[in-house]
């Protein structure tokens, strides 16, 4: 069994580490290898892209998820989707700005991968948002682009109003879409403090942050697989 996990910066592992970012090995597909390591059936592919964004998986999902041939697809993205060209936001803090990936052609892109996978009769599973630390995220904006930025967040709900309700529209198409939606999001908050789970640019995951992430995918992935060939037990 195939398992590829595509998506953005949380996917490829990336974390703040002592003031800049930096590609850990304590990354969530890791994570989730090692989980399934006593299964010698069980391959886990990393297909993460720092940075990347709804649009850009849509463009790479050919080339870099089916041509592998995958089983299951855990696909996680929206956390740059929802964010916004800061620098444009610095230099006019009270215009108006949308986010990189407006909501409307976020989830028609989530749908587009989804139909997608499901057409080569291949499993996706939707993951939530991780958690963020709105406080930490959007002091590590300010540190970039300025305080200029504190007006325009304000008149728009804030960066945590932007993030949760990606999420919440993410899950509402889940439902829609009948696939497996796997709440990355709740089991991480429950799982302890955030400080601990969170790095310091409040986006981005610890690697204990990350080995949550994967208990959380591998709990959902033996429910699943309960009463099958395979079972991931």
């Amino acid at each position: 069994m195939k398992i590829v996990c595509f998506g953005d910066s949380l996917t490829r592992g990336t974390s703040y580490v002592k003031g800049r970012l930096r590609i850990i090995k304590d990354n969530y597909p890791n994570s989730l290898a090692k989980l399934t390591e006593s299964l010698p059936f069980v391959e886990v592919l990393n297909k993460g892209v720092f940075n990347d964004n709804s649009d850009l998986l849509v463009s790479r999902i050919d080339k870099d998820v089916m041509s592998e041939n995958p089983d299951i697809v855990l696909i996680e993205v929206g956390g740059n989707d929802c964010n916004f060209h800061w620098d444009e936001v610095a230099k006019n803090p009270e215009g108006d700005h949308e986010p990189i990936v407006p909501i409307e052609r976020y989830l028609e892109n989530i749908t587009h991968l989804v139909k997608q996978v499901q057409d080569k009769h291949v499993t996706p599973f939707l993951l939530t948002l991780p958690p963020l630390d709105p406080a930490r995220y959007y002091r590590s904006i300010a540190e970039r682009f300025g305080p200029s930025i504190g007006h325009f967040v304000s008149q728009v709900g804030g960066i945590e109003h932007w993030h949760g309700m990606y999420n919440r529209q993410l899950k509402n198409l889940a439902e829609e879409l009948k696939v497996p939606l796997i709440d990355v999001r709740s089991y991480i908050k429950s799982a302890g403090d955030l400080n601990h789970l969170i790095s310091d640019d409040g986006i981005h995951l610890t690697s204990k942050g990350y080995q949550q992430m994967s208990m959380a995918i591998f709990s959902d992935l033996q429910k699943y697989m309960a009463g099958r060939i395979l079972p991931l037990s």
